[in-house]
């Protein structure tokens, strides 16, 4: 019988096979498996009306869960990507995104949305808040690939597939201060004598603080028990268990929360302490490959409810102004941050160009916003929120999904082609400015 539950099932089947199959037949079109899910979300909502409503409202605690496991399952994968050891200048790129460019693009889109949009400064800042960290999600796309197993890793990462993964890790947790300053003015007022001592003691500090140490420490505990267990049994790199990796995410993420500090921090910086403890052991391939599965197959349901939330409805308060800040901040602001934080680094003309523009949006933003609705005093706007939200990361998703394999491979080609003319040889140098 053609009932709701019967066709959930028909379309959640179709839907895993073909996201495990469309990340290699896209791998050279202008097209993304993010942009087709969304796709695929919208047409399946509209054509077939016994599917249940996808509003994120009305199902506000599933949307905040669903996308924090996403998120966090995401940032273990991809700090266990990261080949190249933590450091002030191996990692300048990082530091000048999440240190200028992030701070950057929040302070102009809250101006944005005070000018443009008519928003109180709660709001405004909410949404800048929400929306300035790039997607550990879906920018995976622009990310560094699986683990290397060998010595030569840190030599196969370029610039800009690693600052976008090493910035997507970290600014998902790095943006919550501001999350949490958005959810004080909201209650308390802009009045700064009212909510400053609290948000600077225990959002900024104590929360980042916690996030750091927490996650180093769990890390340290986990890489230990992987690779140099006294007992065999335990010493689980020699036991090939991909799920482990799910066990270690859960764990930082649990731990940190339960004390009051940002688990995003956690998740990611666990993940590559993790990683720095015998960088060139196969295990790391293992656990990454499990993540990265777990998190397409997440995505993939975020995305097709998305979709159906904007077939339902989503977007129907959007109006041209929202339309030109959505396209304002995703093609003016965060690529001219992007490029100001750059200047006088390592990176070539052509990787800052590509590092400012694939700021992407994505699951992320819709969890900060589910979170925030949920603990703030945003009266009579959720409705907006959501819909200004949701207009962005799905202009992201078209925007950037149709431009990343056409304008990453002409850098590989340029990047590649440099070197031979540097070297003389045909071998690749992915870490050669372009």
């Amino acid at each position: 019988m053609f009932e709701a539950p019967n066709i959930l099932f028909a379309v959640a089947g179709v839907a895993v096979f073909v996201a495990a199959v469309l990340p290699k037949l896209l791998r050279n079109m202008p097209f993304s498996m993010p942009m087709v899910f969304l796709g695929s979300g919208m047409a399946a909502f509209a054509l077939i009306p016994t599917l249940p409503d996808p509003d994120p409202l009305a199902h506000g605690d599933f949307v905040l869960h669903l996308s924090e496991i996403c998120v966090i399952v995401s940032l273990m994968g991809a700090g266990l990507a990261l080949d190249r050891p933590l450091g002030r200048r191996g990692w300048s790129t990082t530091w000048r995104l999440l240190g200028i460019a992030m701070p950057l693009c929040i302070l102009l889109l809250t101006l944005l949305g005070l000018w443009f949009l008519g928003l109180g400064l709660g709001a405004a800042l909410l949404v800048a808040s929400g929306l300035a960290p790039t997607d550990p999600v879906l920018a995976s796309e622009v990310q560094v690939g699986e683990p290397a197993d060998d010595d030569e890793g840190t030599d196969r990462e370029d610039e800009v597939r690693f600052g976008l993964t090493s910035e997507a890790g970290l600014n998902d947790g790095l943006a919550f201060p501001f999350v949490y300053l958005a959810i004080a003015i909201s209650i308390a007022g802009s009045d700064p004598a009212a909510w400053f001592p609290e948000w600077f003691g225990l959002d900024v500090l104590w929360r980042l603080a916690v996030g750091l140490l927490a996650g180093f420490l769990t890390g340290k505990l986990l890489a230990r028990l992987f690779f140099s267990a006294r007992t065999e049994s335990l010493r689980l790199s020699n036991h090939s268990e991909g799920f482990v990796a799910l066990a270690a995410t859960f764990l930082a993420y649990g731990l940190t929360e339960m004390v009051e500090g940002y688990g995003f921090i956690a998740v990611f910086v666990c993940a590559v302490t993790i990683r720095t403890a015998e960088r060139t052991h196969g295990y790391h391939r293992v656990l990454h490959s499990y993540v990265e599965q777990l998190e397409r197959l997440m995505t993939v349901v975020i995305l097709v409810l998305l979709g159906g939330a904007i077939a339902r409805g989503l977007l129907s308060g959007m109006g041209m102004a929202e339309v030109l800040v959505a396209l304002a901040f995703l093609l003016l602001v965060r690529p001219l941050a992007g490029w100001l934080s750059l200047l006088r680094g390592k990176t070539g003309p052509r990787e800052r160009i590509a590092l400012s523009f694939f700021g992407i949006r994505g699951i992320g933003s819709l969890y900060y916003l589910s979170y925030a609705l949920g603990k703030g005093s945003f009266a009579g706007q959720a409705e907006w929120l959501w819909g200004f939200v949701g207009l962005v990361v799905a202009l992201s998703i078209v925007i950037h999904g149709a431009t990343t394999s056409p304008l990453m491979n002409r850098l590989d080609r340029l990047r590649e082609k440099k070197a031979r003319q540097v070297s003389g040889d045909e071998g690749l140098a992915p870490n050669t400015p372009v």
